[in-house]
């Protein structure tokens, strides 16, 4: 398994050294680190440096105030400096849920940060981690083909049908957290969705319900998810790790 979706930094040191410690047990292969801010690209950049199974993305998490310009412009470039180092640019996206607590909040600001980072992954050949759901998946859609990104990856997803058709055809992948064990909404996204172009993930530090209640989110978490997809999709559980294993790889490089 490989995490696709996990903000490692966000972990207190002790929890990413069990998480870290426990890779091999687990049989997780990887591990893709995002980044929220300038401070976190630095922090993934140095966990990349000390594990070589965590794999660095650079970028800003848009569900936050606006970044400043001198703090886009240091990390952008930063990604310049270190592409060869790093497998994709993210999390960039649009905050969907900051706009609806502010349903004044200037979402043509968002859309210029993220257009500013769809830029660099253009000239840096670099596949985009967003954090896009809902309409803004829609919105995202039209500022990946105005700047012609190929290589989208569309974590947590949340959307309708008539979405997933637009990301289907241009063959974007999303991922599923262990919410899907018991959220019908992602359920239904799972069995829509090409498995051809699916992962998993955990958002950790993000906790969830359930099974998994007042846990430390861990990437052996996925295993559930695996198992939910496969029954979902009518295979084995070994066919399904197979085919999100080789997605994860071939979309990442890693």
């Amino acid at each position: 398994m490989i995490d696709a979706h996990v903000h490692l930094d966000w972990y207190k040191k002790n929890e990413q050294t069990i998480i870290l410690e426990d890779l091999a047990d687990d049989k997780i292969d990887g591990l893709i680190a995002v980044s929220s801010d300038y401070n976190s690209c630095q922090r993934v950049l140095e966990l990349a440096k000390e594990n070589n199974k965590v794999y660095p993305a650079l970028g800003w998490h848009p569900e936050q105030e606006p970044i400043q310009s001198l703090e886009l412009t240091k990390i952008l470039e930063l990604i310049k400096e270190r592409q060869s180092e790093i497998v994709a640019i993210g999390e960039i996206g649009l905050p969907y849920y900051l706009k609806k607590e502010n349903p004044q909040l200037n979402s043509k600001m968002y859309e210029d940060i993220l257009e500013e980072f769809l830029q660099v992954a253009k000239q840096c050949k670099l596949p985009v981690v967003l954090h896009a759901v809902y309409e803004d998946a829609d919105t995202v859609i039209q500022l990946l083909d105005n700047h012609r990104i190929e290589k989208a990856h569309f974590h947590w997803f949340k959307g309708s049908e008539t979405t997933m058709n637009k990301m289907i055809d241009r063959g974007y992948v999303i991922s599923v957290t262990p919410d899907c064990i018991y959220e019908k909404e992602i359920q239904s996204i799972i069995k829509y969705y090409p498995l051809e172009l699916l992962m998993v993930e955990t958002d950790g530090p993000w906790p969830f319900e359930g099974p998994f209640q007042h846990q430390m989110t861990h990437p052996k978490m996925m295993k559930h998810s695996i198992a939910k997809i496969a029954e979902i999709k009518e295979k084995t559980i070994e066919e399904v790790s197979s085919v999100l294993l080789s997605v994860t790889k071939k979309f990442y490089r890693v």
